[in-house]
């Protein structure tokens, strides 16, 4: 099944494609909509009446409160130093790296395609641009774009 058995489900969660996401581990709000082609790994929180689009990436670690828009195809990243093997040239697995948490806040936006490294808190009502790449922690109710993001303007 493509959503799995573990995860939690608020009241009216929609799951617009449920055989076309890959959801397991996770907890839902209520209200949630959620569109095709969408990972949300384990330990990962989504509040209510939030809006996942179309190809995003949620990985273990985020958070995501209530009321956030998450555009088509936003990445989010969990790892400082994400090297493939250990230093002795091991694969490596779930011991070997650091799960670093990302947390957005209520009401905010993040555009299409942006990507949003990991550690970052993105602050409440903030607008993150469409195909940003989010190198530092965004301000409540500021307009971050760009390559690496930076302040655009406050609301």
């Amino acid at each position: 099944m493509p959503v799995n058995d573990d995860v939690q489900l608020g009241r009216g969660v929609q799951i617009l494609h449920p055989t076309l996401v890959n959801i397991y581990g996770s907890t839902i709000g209520d209200d949630t909509r959620i569109g095709p082609f969408v990972e949300i790994q384990s330990k990962t929180r989504i509040g209510c009446r939030c809006k996942i689009s179309s190809h995003s990436f949620i990985c273990q670690g985020v958070t995501i409160e209530d009321e956030v828009f998450i555009g088509h195809g936003v990445m989010f990243t969990n790892d400082a130093l994400p090297y493939a093997t250990t230093a002795d040239g091991r694969l490596k697995g779930g011991s070997d790296w650091e799960l670093v948490e990302t947390v957005v806040k209520r009401r905010a936006s993040i555009g299409s395609n942006a990507t949003i490294l990991p550690g970052i808190t993105i602050g409440e009502e903030a607008i993150i641009g469409a195909g940003a790449v989010v190198t530092r922690n965004v301000p409540p109710r500021c307009v971050f774009a760009g390559v690496p993001a930076r302040l655009i303007r406050t609301l």
